[in-house]
C-alpha cells in the first residue's frame, strides 16, 4: 500500500491507480529520494509540478513535508481521477487547496502554461515505454518554467540511458535502485547548488542496490 511517508500527513493510505498502466515509485525509493531532497532544502514553500503524476504521490508526498503549492499534470482518466482523490487527502489535511490536477498530456500543458509561471521542484517520472525523443522534448517545454535554483528529478529504468537535457538543464547527481535510477538536473545557473552538498556522502540515507 502506498502511503505519504511524512510531514503534516506521514502515515495517511494514497490510493492507487488500477491495473499495469502506471509504475509507481516505491517507498523505499521514494525514502531515499525525500532524503536527498530534503538535504537540498528545496522542499519547504516550494512551487512543484508533478509531471506523468500517476497517483500523484511525489506531489502530494511534497505538499506533506511544506511545498506550498503543487500541479499534478496526467493525462489518463483513471490515473487523474485517483490523483484528484490524494490531492482532496492532502488538502483536507492542511486546510487549503494546495494541489491542483491538471488532466492533460504534459506538452500541452507546458506549452499552455504562462510565461511568467515557475516551479522550484519537479518530478517527471514518465512510464518506461516513453521515447527518450518526447523525454527530452518535455524537458525542453520545461526548462523556460523553471526557478534559477529549481531541482529536477528524472525517474526512469535503470536500464534506460541518461535523458537528454536540453540547453539550460544540467544533470548534477543521479542514484540507481535496483531496476529505478533517479537523474538530477538544474538549470545552467553557476552555484544553483552548494557543490558541498551535493558532493556529501550520502550513505547513509540512500543505499545503492548492486546488481
Amino acid at each position: 500500500m502506498s502511503r505519504i511517508i511524512a510531514g503534516a500527513a506521514g502515515g495517511t493510505p494514497l490510493q492507487t491507480v488500477p491495473g499495469s498502466l502506471t509504475r509507481p515509485t516505491t517507498d523505499r525509493v521514494k525514502e531515499a529520494l525525500f532524503s536527498r531532497l530534503d538535504a537540498f532544502d528545496v522542499i519547504s514553500g516550494a512551487r512543484v509540478l508533478d509531471l506523468y503524476a500517476g497517483s500523484g504521490s511525489l506531489g502530494v508526498e511534497s505538499c506533506s513535508r511544506g511545498a506550498q503549492t503543487v500541479d499534478l499534470v496526467e493525462s489518463d482518466a483513471k490515473a487523474s481521477a485517483v490523483c484528484q482523490r490524494n490531492a482532496d487527502l492532502i488538502n483536507g489535511v492542511l486546510g487549503r487547496k494546495a494541489v491542483t490536477v491538471h488532466r492533460s498530456k504534459v506538452e500541452p500543458f507546458l506549452e499552455r502554461a504562462a510565461a511568467t509561471a515557475t516551479w522550484d521542484l519537479v518530478f517527471l517520472d514518465p512510464p518506461y515505454p516513453l521515447e527518450e525523443v518526447a523525454l527530452s522534448a518535455a524537458l525542453e517545454k520545461l526548462a523556460p518554467h523553471l526557478s534559477p535554483a529549481a531541482v529536477v528529478v528524472v525517474e526512469r529504468s535503470s536500464r534506460s540511458p541518461e535523458p537528454g537535457w536540453p540547453g539550460g538543464l544540467a544533470r548534477f547527481a543521479e542514484k540507481k535502485y535496483g531496476e529505478t535510477r533517479l537523474w538530477y538536473a538544474e538549470p545552467f545557473v553557476p552555484d544553483a547548488i552548494d557543490p558541498d552538498v551535493v558532493d556529501q556522502d550520502l550513505a547513509g540515507q540512500d543505499v545503492v542496490d548492486q546488481d
